[in-house]
């Protein structure tokens, strides 16, 4: 191609999308009118946030140089560490902040496909022990009560170790529910409607009261792991009802050539049936992954402070009392990237999943 075509090509492109854009935002009376009433509203919107969040931002200092209307930037930068760690002991925070690297690396590499195989399902148990280890304070003279565990670690730990153990159960209930087995089909809709028919909340106190109860008095088991416990019992239905959705999409005549071939159920469902069903409900299971990380939130009722309660109860500190909106904006940026992240993700996996099966 002659170089000197290419800055006319460019300048082709820049022509035909300016002229898209301007068609869009003014083509039509109907479209100018919307875009002057929006344009206002964001006006009306984003100019006072501007003002607030920058020009009269306060960005060091103490509490009392935050007397203007502006943001309050000094408190994030002296409370970041309680919103990301809670009541951790300040001389040992690298734990909790290992805990969030080990966390993040598994989940990058368990959204690679080439990485997916049996050393990616061995490595997952070892990484969760490793971080129960780091977080309990493992090898130090005093051991690290779960009560001061808190912030971003218990908030991924959650929700990553729960979502995956859950997954797992989900297949198994999805398929129990499609069983032909009068009984295991009856167990499988009983526990998944029992389960969805129950507020989360519900099943948070039943990990602090009920179960305690049950246990006998020689077996103590940790108030982080009996919620984990119950919140994985608690996603695991309504994983299961999503795998469901994507199971009933294939074709049955599927499974029963393969069965006329000699395969087994489990070796139809492993190589034909479950492939299909999972590539299928993608969107469904990032869209549930993003509801369970804000239902993390829901930790607080039982006394954990996930990073939203820490972030509450930074505000909450005399020195620094009322900055709630700077603090809930620090979680807010903290969701929306992971929650950004995990729908982009989700485009990219099911865009790479197609182009195979076309292959």
């Amino acid at each position: 191609m002659n170089t000197s075509s290419r800055p006319r090509s460019l300048r082709g492109r820049a022509g035909r999308l300016s002229s898209r854009l301007w068609q869009g935002l003014f083509g039509t009376r109907y479209n100018t009118i919307v875009t002057i009433v929006i344009a206002f509203l964001l006006g009306q919107i984003v100019l006072p946030l501007i003002r607030w969040a920058v020009l009269d931002a306060t960005f060091t200092g103490t509490s009392d140089a935050c007397a203007r209307d502006g943001a309050c930037w000094a408190f994030v930068g002296a409370k970041l560490r309680f919103i990301l760690f809670a009541f951790y002991p300040p001389e040992l925070q690298w734990r909790p902040l290992l805990v969030i690297v080990a966390l993040a690396a598994l989940l990058v590499a368990s959204a690679v496909p080439r990485f997916w195989g049996w050393k990616l399902l061995a490595a997952w148990p070892a990484s969760v022990a490793f971080c129960w280890l780091l977080l309990e304070g493992a090898f130090t003279a005093t051991p690290i009560p779960s009560n001061q565990w808190g912030g971003l670690p218990v908030t991924l730990f959650v929700w990553a170790v729960c979502f995956a153990a859950a997954t797992p159960i989900a297949v198994l209930l999805a398929l129990g529910r499609r069983s032909r087995l009068g009984g295991l089909r009856t167990f499988s809709i009983a526990y998944i409607e029992a389960m969805r028919g129950t507020p989360m909340v519900g099943i948070l106190y039943i990990a602090m009261l009920i179960v305690p109860m049950a246990l006998p008095e020689s077996l103590s088991v940790d108030k982080m792991l009996r919620a984990m416990i119950m919140i994985t019992l608690f996603w695991s239905a309504y994983i299961a009802e999503v795998i469901r959705a994507g199971l009933q999409a294939i074709p049955r005549g599927q499974a029963e050539a393969a069965t006329a071939l000699g395969l087994s159920y489990w070796r139809v469902q492993q190589l034909i049936v479950l492939p299909q069903a999972l590539r299928i409900v993608i969107p469904g299971m990032v869209n549930l992954a993003i509801g369970f990380l804000l239902a993390t939130s829901l930790l607080a009722v039982i006394g954990i402070f996930d990073l939203l309660n820490a972030a509450r109860a930074s505000a909450a500190d005399p020195v620094w009392l009322g900055f709630y909106n700077e603090a809930y904006l620090v979680v807010a940026t903290v969701y929306f990237a992971i929650c950004f992240g995990a729908s982009r993700y989700s485009r990219w996996l099911e865009q790479r999943l197609a182009e195979g099966m076309r292959r």
